[in-house]
Formats: structure tokens, sequence, C-alpha cells
């Protein structure tokens, strides 16, 4: 194995969430100054979303007959272009466009998790996975919070140009670092042959399979309502900031770098001595009532006479910590629970139905925005959050 695929690998997945991250700040603000309404302007996240959900499997295929590293290095590529066409986008078509394009080129997930399949053993597998967890924390961590500062830098008359195309020359940083230093790892003789990636977004069968499961289902249903609650907050939280608080692209990206820091505390940090303190379903039950608090918290920061924002850093905080309990004790709970040989099929339908929650998340949260008041997506994910919470205290905990 060598260590510069894995750090390649570690690279190009960190780039592709850094880059989402840094036009979160901006897009849906942006969206709104080119005339769309708050429902549209919140689905600059979904239609990327989308993308990601329906492309996943065609890149894991063709990965499977062509080699991975072509189809990473296309991947790459296709991101750069994405986030230069995102650069220039002066108009709701062209911004919209761009977002698909975006969306279509990052969905090589499968594809670096092929890859580190590829080159390790088994024995290391779990810690080449883990590499790209960390990636992702990293990318959203770091991603709103810098973007938030680029932004405060107009390019064209125009604020959020910049983080797009500093996303897009990351991007090429890494093309150049990939091309130099990514080597096949798939043989020749294996290509063609290999059955690891679906034709479908969503495994119809496994899924049924999955729900029928009292406690794998339950969870499932949990893991879905966090991540479509949390989606929509992510995508009108902008909306929410200029509305109610009248904070800049920069303040708002300082605040969403909040959310990831305290997620990336709770889950780098602590959750492995709590969950083998308290076990993962008690960490749920109580990840899900930190979250009802926050959300609730959050919708009603503006009412704060004396410190709306310090309400609204607070509402974040308990959002965070709560998203950082629940993350990681579902997929826990349910690799434990499902049997050895369903295992990576449970896991699968884990990850599919929390891309269709980012797929209708941030369309559901923009409806409420718009239709009923700011706060209401988030008045809704709390009652969401109780109802997963309900779910929670009804599992029963793995067995040792």
């Amino acid at each position: 194995m060598r260590k510069a695929s894995l750090g390649t690998i570690f690279f190009t997945v960190f780039l592709d969430l850094l880059g989402f991250g840094l036009v979160i700040p901006f897009l849906p603000g942006f969206a709104r100054q080119l005339g769309a309404s708050d429902l549209v302007a919140a689905l600059t996240g979904a239609v990327y979303s989308l993308m990601q959900f329906l492309l996943v499997p065609v890149w894991g295929r063709l990965s499977d007959r062509i080699g991975r590293r072509p189809v990473l290095l296309a991947s790459i590529a296709a991101t750069a272009i994405g986030m230069v066409f995102l650069g220039f986008a002066n108009t709701l078509v062209l911004l919209f466009a761009a977002r698909l394009w975006s969306g279509m080129a990052t969905a090589n997930i499968a594809v670096a998790q092929a890859y580190i399949a590829d080159v390790t053993p088994p024995e290391g597998r779990a810690r080449g996975m883990g590499l790209i967890g960390m990636a992702f924390g990293l990318g959203f961590i770091f991603g709103p919070a810098v973007g938030g500062l680029l932004a405060r830098v107009p390019i064209m008359g125009r604020a959020g140009a910049l983080p797009a195309f500093v996303a897009a020359g990351l991007s090429i940083v890494n093309l150049a670092f990939a091309a130099a230093t990514l080597p096949e790892s798939l043989p020749r003789e294996r290509r063609g042959i290999a059955t690891g990636h679906r034709r479908l977004p969503i495994d119809f069968a496994g899924t049924r399979r999955a729900l029928q499961h009292p406690d794998i289902g339950r969870a499932l249903a949990i893991n879905f309502l966090l991540v479509f609650w949390f989606a929509g907050m992510e995508q009108t939280f902008r909306l929410f900031t200029d509305d109610a608080f009248s904070m800049s692209v920069a303040q708002t990206g300082g605040y969403l770098g909040l959310v990831g820091i305290c997620a990336a505390i709770v889950q780098g940090g602590l959750i492995g001595r709590l969950s083998r303190k308290f076990g993962e379903v008690r960490l749920l039950v109580a990840g899900l009532l930190i979250q009802t608090v926050g959300f609730a918290l959050l919708g009603a920061a503006p009412r704060f006479t004396a410190a709306p924002r310090g309400a609204l850093a607070g509402a974040c905080v308990l959002i965070a910590a709560g998203s950082g309990l629940v993350s990681p004790s579902v997929s826990s709970y349910v690799s434990r629970r499902a049997s050895p040989d369903m295992q990576g099929m449970m896991l699968g339908t884990l990850q599919s139905l929390s891309a269709l929650g980012r797929v209708l998340g941030p369309a559901a949260g923009g409806l409420l925005y718009q239709a009923i008041a700011p706060g209401a997506p988030y008045f809704a994910g709390a009652v969401g959050m109780l109802v997963a919470a309900g779910l929670a205290v009804g599992l029963r905990p793995p067995t040792p």
C-alpha cells in the first residue's frame, strides 16, 4: 500500500467538501439577489445533492470498468470547471446549472471508497474508510468559515465569486497532485467484473429488507429525520441570519464554522469514550433531545431581546453537539445490529437514505421558510428530532 495513494484520496474528498463548504455561506443569499424566492434559494443545495444521489452509482460502475484513477481525475477536473462556472454565474439559470454540474462532478465518494478497498487489507479498511469521514468533517469545518471571509472581497461586483474561484484553484492543485501521485488501484484483470456498485441510487429490495428489521428500521428512520432537518437548516441558515440578524456573509460563515468545530470535537474526541460508557441507544436519545432544544432555540433566537446572537450561537453549539452524538451512534448501532452477511447492505441503505434526506430536506426547509415564517423550519425540525428521540427510546441495545 502506498501512503501517497491514501493521502491523495483524503485530499480529494477533503477538497470536494471544502469546495462545498466554501459556497454555503453566500449561495442562498446570492440566489435571492438574482430574484429567487426563499424556496428556490434553498434548492441550490437540493439540486447539488440530487446529482450526487443520482450519479454516485454511475461513477462507481464506470470505475469498475475502466479503473479508479481516470474516473477520479475526471471528477476532479469537472469539479474545477463547475466552480469556475459558479464564479461567473450571473443568472439563476446559470447558478443552478453550475450547482447541477458540481453535484455531478463531486459524486465520486463511491470511487474513493472503492480505491481504499482496493489498496488496504481487510484489517486496515476501517482506518482507511475513517480517512474519508475525517475529510468530510474537516472540509465542513473550514469551508464555511473560510468561504465567509473570502466572500467579503467582491469580484466583478459580486460577493461570493472569490470563494468559487478559490475552490476551482484548489481543485486544479488537487488534479496536478493526483495526476503525479495517484496510481491505478484496480488491476486490468479485475476490471469489468467488479460487482460492488449497484445500478440504482437506492437498492429498493435491500431497503425493504432493512426497514422490515424492527430495530434497524427505526435506526434508519432516525437517521433520515436527522439528515433531513439538518439539511433544511443548513440551506436556509444564510437567509435566516440575513433576515433576522442582518448578518454579513462572513459572520454567517463563522457560525457555520462553529457548528463544524463543535461536531468535530464531539465526534473526534468524545464519542468513543461516551459510547463505551453509555452505549449507542442512550447516546441517540440524549443527542436527539439536545438537537430538539437546539432547533427550538434557533427558531426562537430572534425573540431574545437581551442577547439574540448569543442565543443563536448557543443553538448552533447544541445542534452540532447533538449531531455529533447521533450520526456516529446510528452508524455503529446499525453495524452492530446487522448480521455479518447483511452489514454491507444495511450500511449502504443508511447512506442512500441519508443522501435522499439531503435532497428533500432543503426543499422542505425552504418551503416552510417561505410559506410560514423564517423560524418555521427550525421549530418543525425540533418536532422532527423529538419524534426521532421517541423512536430511539424503543431501540434494543446491541449485544456485546
